[in-house]
């Protein structure tokens, strides 16, 4: 009777163990496999995703990109720089500034300041200018080693043929380059693929992966395919020795007056461009930079968090400048036509919306702001 009972419980516990050693088995055998999931929408956010993560590290240096116009007499030229420390200190290129009587430098937000010079190389091609006014700003990081090497990604900023806060992508293509030009002695360069040009000269070389500033855009070819970036490392310690050992009452600083007298037809365009770097930053979701570049009397009118809950539901915004003009109060009037793609705040759902905004530039307290939105 007893036997008869323990042949089914006998059977029934191998059966188990067989079961249990078969899934072990097929759970293996499934491991050694990577499975691709081919899905359009994680795809599509994945590439969204890293698009904007691009956009956000360029719009950020942006903000530490100083275009630099230096006038000797009739001509004018212009270059580039980086802050780089909370004294307002510049890095750029001596050939920039060489032999200018008058330096003043813009900001990304269409500030404008006069610069003096701290410190100028006369082999090396390297400069550093001081604006007090941009002193505890914020800098970009520097990489003081050298650890570039050929293959790796990197964000070339500054502002060719004066298009401001221009960007180029490309990789270091070749280390330790020397040669002669101009006067300036050039040795262990990085050669890049990102085109350098009249402009770019003095703006920072960031590296893609880390976003440091890992060099000093400085010569390109004829052709404009080939540029070639001083290693920060190399010329490091001259800059930190120029800036520590320079107090501002040793500097000489020019009047904001002279600038826009020397320049007016930079009106129009400064104007145009605080426009496009408020949208810019809405598209970016920097509402802090567009909100600075309010005027007071709109700030007085409008707090940052109801700015902000205006544009937060926006996605995407694609504009157009359909008309500008000097009002006869030496303001400048912007009309612009928007096409807004934005989330309905109470379904959610995607809409979108064309706007027209006029918009006034006017100076106040010696800086161009958005005087008024309509």
């Amino acid at each position: 009777m007893h036997k008869k009972r323990f042949i089914p419980a006998a059977l029934s516990i191998l059966i188990f163990l067989a079961g249990g050693i078969i899934l072990i088995q097929m759970y293996l055998e499934w491991a050694k496999h990577d499975f691709a999931v081919h899905n359009p929408a994680v795809e599509q956010i994945t590439e969204e995703s890293s698009e904007v993560n691009l956009k956000t590290i360029i719009h950020e240096a942006e903000k530490n990109v100083i275009q630099i116009e230096s006038i000797s007499g009739s001509n004018t030229t212009t270059g580039s720089g980086f802050l780089y420390n909370d004294k307002g200190d510049i890095v750029t290129n001596a050939h920039v500034i060489q032999d200018a009587d008058l330096i003043y430098v813009k900001t990304a937000d269409a500030r404008i300041y006069p610069a003096a010079v701290v410190g100028i190389g006369e082999e090396m091609d390297i400069a550093l200018l001081r604006v007090p006014q941009l002193g505890q700003e914020y800098s970009l990081p520097i990489q003081k080693e050298n650890i570039a090497e050929i293959g790796d990604e990197v964000i070339a900023l500054g502002s060719p043929h004066g298009f401001q806060n221009t960007v180029t992508l490309g990789i270091i293509s070749g280390t330790g380059r020397e040669f002669f030009v101009d006067g300036y002695n050039y040795s262990n360069l990085y050669q890049i693929s990102a085109p350098i040009t009249h402009g770019n000269s003095g703006g920072p070389l960031i590296h893609r992966k880390t976003g440091e500033v890992i060099g000093i855009n400085s010569v390109g070819t004829a052709d404009g395919l080939i540029g070639f970036s001083i290693p920060i490392s190399e010329v490091y310690e001259q800059i930190e020795t120029w800036s520590n050992e320079t107090a501002n009452n040793e500097l000489y600083f020019s009047n904001t007056a002279d600038i826009y007298q020397l320049q007016p037809e930079l009106y129009v365009e400064d104007a145009k461009y605080i426009v496009e770097y408020f949208f810019n930053s809405i598209e970016i979701r920097d509402y802090v930079s567009a909100y600075a570049l309010l005027g007071s009397s709109l700030q007085s009118e409008t707090t940052y968090t109801d700015f902000r809950d205006q544009y937060i539901h926006i996605i995407s915004l694609d504009y157009r400048t359909a008309e500008e003009k000097v009002r006869e109060d030496k303001r400048i009037q912007i009309n612009t036509e928007l096409v807004l793609k934005k989330r309905n705040a109470k379904d959610k759902e995607m809409e979108e919306e064309t706007v027209e905004i006029e918009f006034i530039i006017g100076y106040e307290n010696d800086q161009l702001k958005i005087l008024s939105m309509k």
